[in-house]
């Protein structure tokens, strides 16, 4: 079974041996900020190269079934779409690469075939392009599917790093975050800039007292889940220990990649001598912007056990 096949490659170290300096490589290139925030989809919301991935997969992918169904007529569309995917695949190796580096491992290695399995399938559609250039359509159309093959087991492989291993995916979607105000620790406990990790009903926050202002994060990166409340903080950021995602704590805005999406932030309050917290409400409404989805999330998990 596929599974059982990447189960084994999980577990193959011999390939750290390429993985580890290639993944610090990538890394090293992609450190500057305005690289690194446009290649990890930073100001899009969302990570890049998933987007970038169904551009290449879909002309490749045409372009096969044109090879395949089609005739004389639609060899120019088959071989525009060709093109179109060995021109977006550099993009995406790009963005791929950026996300890549951020990894360990299993998901390192698993990586790196990946990797492997797209570049040998951007070869064979360069070598298809060429062929079909050189008007050998038979050579160029054999070329194409070989390469569609390839790109099959890469695309598996991908899938298997975002749904199976959750790489890049919100570290903190599923968190149950507080909707009403919930008590987390004495005023007096929190001292002037140090940071302090809580806990609100197994939901791990950060707090930050600056001056007579009170801020409240999630204390779980979104990109890789690491621990902010050991990050530096400074000029009213956090940044992760573990990628250098870099947060500001008045609304968890991105200030720097690799995170995509803003870090969950919260009200906080002093009542009682003790400091609460709850998710931002609606402007004039009162009720926490997060109930709704909360709400859904509660259902999904009523029906699953029905």
């Amino acid at each position: 079974m596929p599974h059982r096949a990447v189960r084994r490659l999980e577990e193959t170290e011999s390939l750290d041996r390429v993985a580890g300096p290639a993944s610090k490589a990538a890394g090293r290139a992609v450190r500057p900020r305005p690289v690194r925030n446009l290649l990890s989809g930073t100001s899009l919301g969302h990570p890049l190269h998933p987007v970038l991935t169904d551009v290449t997969i879909g002309a490749w992918g045409a372009s096969a079934v044109l090879d395949a169904v089609g005739g004389p007529a639609t060899e120019p569309a088959s071989d525009l779409l060709v093109k179109i995917g060995i021109g977006s695949a550099v993009p995406t190796a790009l963005s791929g690469a950026n996300d890549w580096s951020d990894t360990l491992g299993p998901e390192c290695r698993v990586g790196l075939v990946h990797a492997m399995a797209n570049s040998a399938a951007l070869g064979l559609y360069v070598a298809s392009m060429v062929m079909r250039n050189r008007g050998n359509r038979r050579a160029g159309r054999a070329l194409g599917w070989a390469g569609a093959a390839v790109m099959g087991v890469g695309g598996y492989l991908g899938g298997h790093l975002s749904y199976v291993q959750g790489v890049n995916v919100n570290r903190t979607a599923w968190q149950q975050e507080p909707d009403e105000w919930t008590p987390l620790l004495d005023d007096a406990e929190l001292a002037d800039r140090a940071p302090r990790r809580v806990d609100a009903d197994g939901t791990p926050i950060l707090l930050y007292r600056d001056g007579r202002r009170v801020y409240a994060l999630a204390a779980t990166c979104t990109h890789m889940g690491g621990p902010l409340d050991e990050g530096a903080i400074e000029e009213g950021c956090v940044t992760c220990p573990w990628h250098g995602s870099t947060f500001h704590l008045d609304d968890g805005g991105i200030e720097r990649g690799p995170a995509s999406t803003p870090q969950p932030h919260y009200e906080t309050r002093v009542r009682d001598g003790r400091i609460e917290v709850r998710v931002p409400a609606r402007d004039g409404q009162g009720e926490p912007v997060e109930r709704a989805r909360h709400k859904v999330r509660e259902g999904m998990a009523r029906a699953s056990t029905t």
